[in-house]
């Protein structure tokens, strides 16, 4: 079988069910397992996907997303090449167990499919006596954050803090400087899409005069988790849990 990924999350998927040898094309985003994708032929970033690349490299399956805006546009040229696409639209931890299980079907390793999806039956910490209230950026300027459906907020509660947009019914949604000052977030977590982690910068959430009485900012409670273990509706989402519970446990221990 040939498969081309066209989303991060995929790509790792098809690795750790140890297919990464199916993968005859991959998105410009995908990074990770390095060893794997670097000799791969791209076929265009997340939005720019280009059809006629993936339809050239002849795969048998082409694995899409519709967990960002606009891939839906993506999802439908590749469609109309005639290629077999599939598309999870995964919003919460149980999804993601779901479409790893899809996945594996596909691939012909169920079995493998079901012990990674059992690695995602994540458990939940102790939460502190008052739960912080943990805002995690996807982008900057203006704020984006995760709301009710996406799995982050589910992350964020395995570890022991809140979404303070958990009630939201949204994937994500911007947010001006003056809403998250009245959040008032406990911590912020940069973790912003498209961007390496060594070029997060914790000055920009620090030095907005709008939010600068906010615990998080006040108190510094500023912190870093790469997007690759946040934004990835995949395996590497244990290492989120763990980068989130580090959070819940410093904010808890400064405050």
């Amino acid at each position: 079988m040939r498969v081309v990924s066209t989303a991060c999350s995929n790509t790792e998927i098809v690795c750790a069910l140890g297919c990464a040898d199916l993968l005859v094309g991959v998105d410009d985003h995908s990074d990770y397992p390095e060893d794997v994708v670097q000799d791969l032929p791209r076929v265009g970033p997340d939005l720019g996907v280009d059809p006629e690349k993936v339809l050239a490299l002849e795969p048998d399956l082409v694995l899409a997303s519709l967990t960002v805006p606009g891939h839906e546009k993506v999802v439908e040229a590749l469609e109309q090449t005639g290629l077999r696409v599939v598309a999870p639209e995964p919003v919460s931890l149980a999804d993601v167990r779901r479409d790893i299980a899809q996945i594996g079907d596909l691939l012909g390793v169920p079995d493998r499919a079901a012990a990674l999806a059992a690695e995602l039956e994540l458990e939940a910490s102790d939460p502190p006596p008052v739960p912080p209230k943990i805002l995690v950026e996807w982008w900057p300027k203006p704020v984006i954050a995760p709301g009710e459906q996406s799995w982050v907020t589910q992350l964020i509660e395995l570890a022991g803090g809140v979404n303070p947009l958990a009630s939201d019914p949204s994937k994500s949604r911007p947010l001006s400087n003056e809403e998250v000052a009245e959040i008032d977030p406990d911590a912020i977590v940069i973790s912003w899409c498209g961007v390496h982690p060594s070029k997060y910068r914790p000055d920009v959430v620090l030095d907005r005069p709008e939010t600068g009485e906010t615990r998080a900012v006040r108190e510094g409670h500023v912190f870093c988790i790469a997007e690759a273990h946040l934004g990835r509706p995949g395996p590497r989402l244990v290492d989120g849990l763990r980068d989130l519970r580090q959070v819940v446990q410093k904010v808890a221990r400064l405050g």
